[in-house]
């Protein structure tokens, strides 16, 4: 999912994270200060009467519509006043939520889930099974258009329209071929129910499919409504009664600052104004790294850089020679400088885009040892420490071979200079990572520009591939490398880069064989063919050099010492439904 964090969401130093509860501190090597500049390891604790949680995860939501959502802060908001038949658990396993019991063929092909009895939506009327029918097909419907639309790839399909039924209390799902992490989707936000009248009611002709929930009092059935909404200031959530767990949910009221200055809502936090926060200053970490509120966790997720393979700076170039381009920028980045300096919190440099630690959906772990893809020699990334000059050398004979000439001192001759603009939204990690890698790539004479952007006019603009090249963050789903790659096929919501979004542009690579490989490791019943699969696919992707993984994620937060029982995955998703203040 998309990194704020996030994005989807992207906490100050760009780390993001895994809850592991907020009271333990059994996390950190991290940091906070109750005073600017003041390093303090004794945590603070919560003023509030133990009613109420205050919270910033990030600025404005761009979708409460857990179809549509794709950031980390919707998804926070969407898995606390939304539910599914799963949730994940603060070990990041999927466990019954709605479902009461389920059955799977011999095959691995279909699905029968029964719902528990007497569900309700926050209004009070009956949810069953026929509202999961409804919401699925809703999702996976082109009109919709839902970033996420290809996770039902999985499903068989009749013609056009997934393969799910309800019937009474039971709801079965037939896939198209046996899927290892399907209980995973199932807890996922875009699997999640949404009421079928209030959507068709906001949206009668079926062109503003978020309009049902883009203001408060919309019905849902998670933990928490949503009661009051600022725009672009504050948002209330308060206890849904007709949860199916609203016995054990203790926290009344969830109110949200809604900001993307994590200078103050750093302040807030501080003054005693916030009880969590998700993202703490850059230059304030050092000061906090230490204390008792501060947390580092572990996460699946990948902090990169995106190039616009469409962009105009490859124009005229044949497709090889635009990824020569990249591949020189690409491996003049000193992730090691970035992840030091600046990350602060033990981030690893990436050396592929799927992170350290995944599944491979075969009962094993996908980047073993007898896989070390990208090699040191030939893809420019280094094992041993890194040596900027070494990369530097090798960046100018790259650029060489394309053509480029340079100058006695190193530099770009006039004859062919090179012109980025460089993407980020508002945030002070962001803007210090973009800030030393327009000085490595300024080195050899590349003018770089930083652009920064709001949020949601941030995410659109990637989405359209109104970019040249721009920060990324990807954190996730579910714990198969599949979650990973499948954000890159051409039909791709999430594919920011736009690969084989314009198969016309010469400059840009034949895209149809990734999208194969993605497909036939949707299909296969072979589970090891299928890990070669997705290592073929990753391979692919990072010979295009349009995607330059800087470092795999951790998640830092601050929480109030006297807090316990919020909880995030190691996919980022934000429970605090089950949150006590002592």
């Amino acid at each position: 999912m998309k990194k704020k964090i996030v994005s989807a969401m992207m906490i100050a130093a760009m780390a993001a994270s895994m809850f592991t509860g907020c009271g333990s501190s059994a996390s950190s090597e991290s940091t906070t200060s109750t005073t600017a500049g003041e390093a303090s390891t004794e945590g603070s604790v919560s003023t509030s009467d133990g009613s109420t949680l205050r919270i910033n995860l990030a600025s404005e939501p761009t979708y409460l519509d857990p179809a549509l959502n794709s950031t980390m802060d919707g998804g926070a908001l969407a898995s606390n006043s939304f539910v599914g038949l799963f949730m994940f658990d603060e070990d990041s396993n999927p466990v019954p939520a709605l479902c009461d019991s389920y059955t799977v063929s011999d095959d691995g092909l279909t699905y029968t889930f029964t719902l528990k009895d007497g569900l309700k939506w926050s209004d009070g009327s009956d949810l069953t099974a026929a509202d999961f029918e409804y919401s699925w097909k809703r999702a996976a419907d082109p009109q919709t258009a839902a970033d996420y639309s290809y996770l039902f790839d999985v499903f068989a399909k009749d013609g056009d329209v997934i393969n799910v039924k309800a019937e009474g209390n039971t709801l079965t799902a037939v896939l198209a071929a046996p899927c290892p992490y399907f209980l995973q989707l199932c807890a996922f936000p875009i699997f999640m129910p949404v009421p079928q009248a209030a959507v068709e009611a906001a949206d009668p002709d079926g062109t503003n499919p978020g309009a049902w929930c883009s203001e408060a009092g919309f019905v849902s059935n998670g933990a928490y409504v949503c009661t009051e909404w600022k725009h672009n200031e504050s948002m209330v959530y308060e206890k849904n009664p007709y949860f199916y767990d609203a016995d054990n949910v203790k926290v009344e009221r969830l109110e949200f600052m809604l900001s993307a200055d994590d200078t103050a809502t750093f302040s807030a936090y501080n003054a005693g104004d916030l009880d969590f926060i998700e993202e703490v200053p850059n230059d304030e970490i050092a000061s906090v790294i230490n204390n008792e509120d501060f947390h580092v966790d572990e996460q699946l997720g990948n902090y990169y850089v995106a190039f616009n393979v469409n962009d105009a700076m490859f124009d005229g170039m044949s497709a090889e020679d635009a990824a020569t381009l990249r591949h020189a920028l690409g491996i003049l980045i000193d992730r090691d400088y970035i992840v030091e300096n600046i990350g602060q919190t033990g981030q690893k440099v990436a050396t592929a885009f799927v992170p350290e630690g995944m599944s491979d959906g075969n009962g094993g772990i996908f980047r073993e040892d007898d896989y070390d893809y990208p090699d040191a020699d030939s893809k420019g990334y280094f094992s041993a420490e890194y040596d900027f000059e070494a990369a530097k050398a090798e960046a100018t004979e790259l650029l060489e071979s394309i053509g480029y000439k340079f100058n006695d001192d190193g530099t770009l001759s006039d004859e062919n200079p090179i012109s980025v603009e460089y993407l980020i939204n508002e945030n002070t990690g962001h803007q210090a990572i973009a800030e030393a890698i327009q000085s490595d790539w300024s080195s050899i004479g590349v003018d770089v520009t930083i652009k920064t952007e709001e949020w949601d006019t941030f995410l659109n603009d990637r989405k359209a591939g109104a970019f040249s090249v721009a920060r990324e963050g990807w954190v996730a789903d579910y714990d198969d490398p599949i979650n990973m790659l499948e954000i890159f096929t051409s039909d791709s919501g999430n594919n920011d880069p736009q690969l084989g979004k314009n198969p016309e542009n010469s400059a840009t690579l034949e895209w149809s064989a990734y999208d194969e490989l993605i497909n036939q490791a949707r299909t296969t019943t072979d589970f090891s063919a299928r890990v070669d699969l997705l290592h073929q696919a990753e391979d692919m992707l990072m010979d295009t050099w349009a995607v330059v993984p800087i470092y795999y994620y951790n998640d830092l937060y601050m929480c109030k010492s006297n807090i316990s029982g919020v909880y995030n995955t190691k996919f980022g998703t934000k429970y605090f439904m089950y949150a006590s203040i002592d």
